[in-house]
């Protein structure tokens, strides 16, 4: 029934939908709800905590994943190159846990923390922290493992948090679907919103003045079970099942079948929580995911199931505009 249901949203928002334009009135109050919340903020009504550190906030005005998460990991290593101590922080979407803010490790359970959260503590380099404040999970970074630059992971609305630098993640094929606000479209806040952000950056190919390019790379398999590695295009003409719990799971079956790949594709919601019944087809073929839904699965993969992690590679323009912005707010 999720899936039916995300599907169906996905349709009125992404394929503009008569229905999309019946609920246009409920997105006009909530753009106005938006647009008061901010204003409050803006005469200082609501309040703003300022963090003894600099802050970036990677974040998108839509619903679902733009691919925040590699471009996340790719800036925490980036930063330590250039000499930085960086943390990372987020909401923990999916998390269970009783105890915010926590530190994530690479063996925190995803139930407890979110699975974006724990994939960032497998893959970055750096220290991550969790909780629905994220400015007291970014103390928690700055008293604990002397953090001198937090990144956030998503975040953009969460305007309690004082921000020095924000970035906008554009997904390159669905923009911004119908260009209405939710419930009639994805829009988190007003398209005219990325006017305000210091850097845009597409996951694709951009199309307005002022954006930036990102591609997702990743061409080399890790098979769930044994850790084995082998190249996509070994399975290339193969039949596969592949599935995925992400914001945009078309991306990633498009990305299998532009590689050779003959894959039936299952679309699960994002941030799915998975049971061995839902990635089991009852056949031999191999079963392809995204890294992020493989920390879910380790406790019922099998010698089929493999993964495939991606990183994000922005253009060099975008490294050395980030630079510029730090050394300027500095």
């Amino acid at each position: 029934m999720k899936k039916t249901f995300t599907r169906w949203i996905s349709d009125i928002w992404y394929e503009d939908h008569f229905i999309g334009a019946g609920l246009m009135p409920l997105g006009f109050l909530f753009r106005d709800v938006v647009k008061f919340r901010k204003f409050l903020y803006r005469i200082g009504v609501l309040k703003k905590q300022q963090l003894s550190v600099p802050v970036i906030v990677v974040g998108n005005i839509t619903v679902g994943g733009t691919g925040k998460t590699p471009l996340t990991i790719w800036l925490a290593d980036f930063l330590q190159t250039a000499g930085y101590k960086p943390g990372i922080i987020s909401r923990g979407y999916g998390g269970q846990s009783d105890v915010w803010p926590q530190r994530v490790t690479a063996e925190s359970n995803p139930s407890e923390v979110g699975d974006e959260a724990l994939l960032m503590a497998k893959r970055a380099a750096c220290p991550v922290a969790v909780g629905p404040l994220r400015v007291e999970a970014a103390k928690l970074l700055i008293e604990q493992a002397q953090c001198d630059i937090i990144v956030s992971d998503d975040g953009l609305q969460h305007y309690s948090m004082h921000r020095d630098i924000e970035i906008v993640v554009i997904d390159g094929d669905r923009r911004f679907g119908n260009g209405y606000c939710l419930p009639a479209g994805p829009l988190r806040e007003p398209i005219d919103r990325i006017r305000t952000v210091d850097l845009v950056i597409v996951n694709g190919e951009p199309r307005e003045e002022g954006e930036l390019s990102m591609q997702l790379l990743g061409d080399e398999l890790i098979n769930c079970l044994t850790g084995e590695t082998k190249k996509l295009i070994e399975f290339k003409g193969l039949a596969c099942h592949a599935f995925a719990g992400i914001g945009n799971p078309q991306r990633f079956f498009n990305l299998l079948k532009s590689a050779g790949l003959l894959c039936k594709g299952h679309g699960f919601p994002d941030h799915h929580q998975y049971t061995a019944r839902d990635i089991l087809w009852g056949d031999d073929k191999p079963v392809l995911m995204t890294e992020k839904d493989a920390v879910k699965c380790t406790g019922f993969v099998n010698h089929q199931h493999w993964y495939l992690p991606v990183k994000a590679a922005p253009e060099p323009l975008f490294s050395e505009q980030l630079l510029n912005l730090l050394k300027r707010k500095a």
